[in-house]
């Protein structure tokens, strides 16, 4: 149950705080994705790679992790980025975003595979959704889109992670199957995380606060791993 739920009271809180806070950009925010990105980058390592490899031959995985790569650039190239926090490009549209909308969607879908049986890696992504959220939610404002289909966007956005957990449930009768998309989910969450990481600098210059606040989800992923 936790798996469905998580990421909806992830979205709905990404979404509350710009409702109650306004349409401005939160000042930490790109602390909180440097956090969120070292996080998942972490958990991934550490919860959803090990299983994989203890499941799958070694080249069906190198295949399957490089095809999550690919699959989460070709997915950038429709939204633009905003799967890392790059939603800029949307500010001024009036027209509704389908680019963005199905390449979020496609993203939210695979993101909620690995779930049903990984706690951390539900952590990891309630942590890294609630900052995409907020600037979904900022944007889809900004753009002046009408108001049901912002709420439109916003919901089928929520129940897009949950239908992947659901379809994950469904599909369990075949381990090898699940095994297999997870190894793509694993290539997607790499790329976005370390993106991420990258991205946190502007003008990649050295950023002590970004390094530390990273360093501080790496560790807090790596310690919650320990005692669960």
């Amino acid at each position: 149950m936790i798996s469905f739920l998580a990421p909806i009271l992830a979205v709905v809180f990404g979404v509350t705080i710009v409702v109650l806070y306004g349409k401005s950009k939160p000042l930490n925010l790109k602390l909180f994705l440097a956090f969120s990105g070292a996080f998942l980058l972490s958990t991934t390592i550490f919860e959803l790679l090990p299983e994989v490899y203890t499941h799958l031959e070694t080249k069906q995985i190198g295949l399957f992790i490089m095809g999550g790569i690919l699959l989460q650039i070709l997915l950038e190239f429709y939204s633009k980025g905003a799967e890392h926090g790059h939603l800029h490009h949307y500010d001024t549209k009036t027209f509704f975003p389908w680019f963005l909308f199905t390449s979020l969607g496609i993203h939210a879908f695979f993101e909620g595979f690995p779930l049903k049986d990984h706690h951390n890696i539900i952590i990891g992504v309630v942590i890294h959704k609630i900052p995409i959220a907020i600037l979904i939610t900022t944007y889809l404002i900004k753009s002046k889109l009408p108001k049901p289909q912002i709420v439109l966007f916003l919901i089928i956005f929520t129940l897009m992670t949950p239908l992947g957990s659901i379809s994950a449930e469904l599909l369990s009768i075949s381990q090898t199957l699940i095994y297999s998309v997870n190894a793509i989910v694993i290539g997607m969450f790499l790329h976005i995380s370390t993106i991420i990481l990258f991205e946190s600098s502007e003008g990649h210059h050295f950023n002590l606060k970004k390094l530390s606040v990273s360093l501080l989800g790496a560790l807090a992923a790596i310690f919650i791993d320990y005692i669960f």
